[in-house]
């Protein structure tokens, strides 16, 4: 959608540049996963240093000297950083650097320490997996995910990163809740696509979208005849292109998951009214295309 809207409002004629722009954006937003599981080691790292300073402290306590340990050795940590794969595909990432920018690394774990959640795994020395796997669930989902300070410093390094963000953090926690104690050491290292027709999907789309605006553009005229065409929010109208080339060029894809998709990011993108208007245009298309025998889809349950 928004490589689209670009394209739409650029004079370029150039598909290949926008098409690539689109995919480093979608590969992306892997870095922003290796910045967000790099956030978690970093963050071990300043806890067992805080443990280390209050060691050396002159008039150290005896709690100083023989501090708690829980959470620096949980388990889920541990996991993490021996996950060699993993810890090397973060070290040769340049889009970030946390030693740079060790307040971020500071407010979260000042954030952790302050919380409920906190201060009640530490009531104990020792705990199992379990406890450890919850306990990492709740501080990343209560404390790190919501973070405003960390949503700023997002923002800050790289704009494209605030649509991934809600999709990095889900699947960060969907990959918590599954961890086992016997988990591969590829666990934490997911591909970016499912699969190659999961790539090539995005870049059809893209291209059969752009390709074929004059005819889909056309089919919305006719159906919008009512509406000064300055009135359709702009992202509705690339929505709409997006929806109708769907119908039209991928038999694959249930009617019923394109207009749902399209109505779900007309609510989070567009205007409070969008999806209504959205959802009447392609439902009278998608009738229409019924009753011509022009809907071409292949499958049980597509339509």
């Amino acid at each position: 959608m928004q490589t689209i809207y670009a394209f739409n409002g650029s004079e370029s004629d150039d598909l290949k540049k926008d098409e690539k722009f689109l995919l480093f954006s979608i590969e992306n937003m892997y870095n922003l996963y290796l910045l967000m599981i790099a956030l978690l080691l970093e963050v071990k790292k300043r806890a067992a240093q805080n443990l280390e300073n209050k060691q050396k402290k002159h008039l150290a306590t005896s709690e100083d000297k023989n501090p708690n340990r829980k959470f620096v050795n949980n388990q889920v940590f541990q996991f993490i950083e021996q996950n060699e794969t993993l810890v090397k595909k973060i070290q040769d990432n340049k889009s970030f650097n946390w030693e740079l920018d060790s307040e971020y690394v500071d407010i979260i774990f000042k954030a952790i320490v302050k919380s409920d959640i906190y201060q009640d795994y530490m009531q104990t020395r020792t705990s199992d997996f379990k406890e450890d796997k919850d306990f990492f669930i709740d501080i990343f989902k209560e404390i790190i995910a919501p973070n405003e300070k960390l949503y700023d410093y997002i923002e800050d390094k790289n704009l494209t990163w605030l649509d991934d963000l809600p999709t990095v953090n889900t699947t960060i926690l969907k990959l918590l809740r599954k961890l086992k104690v016997i988990s591969s050491e590829e666990y934490f290292t997911p591909k970016l696509y499912k699969d190659v027709d999961d790539k090539q999907f995005a870049i059809d789309l893209f291209q059969k979208t752009i390709l074929n605006t004059k005819v889909i553009n056309n089919e919305i005229a006719l159906k919008t005849k009512n509406w000064d065409a300055d009135r359709i929010a702009s992202l509705d109208y690339v929505l709409l292109q997006m929806g109708i080339c769907e119908l039209q060029h991928f038999p694959s894809i249930p009617v019923k998951v394109t207009i749902n998709e399209y109505l779900e990011i007309a609510k989070e993108y567009s205007t409070p009214k969008s999806s209504i208007f959205i959802n009447g245009i392609l439902d009278k298309l998608v009738k229409e295309y019924k009753s011509t025998d022009k809907l071409n889809k292949v499958g049980r349950g597509l339509i």
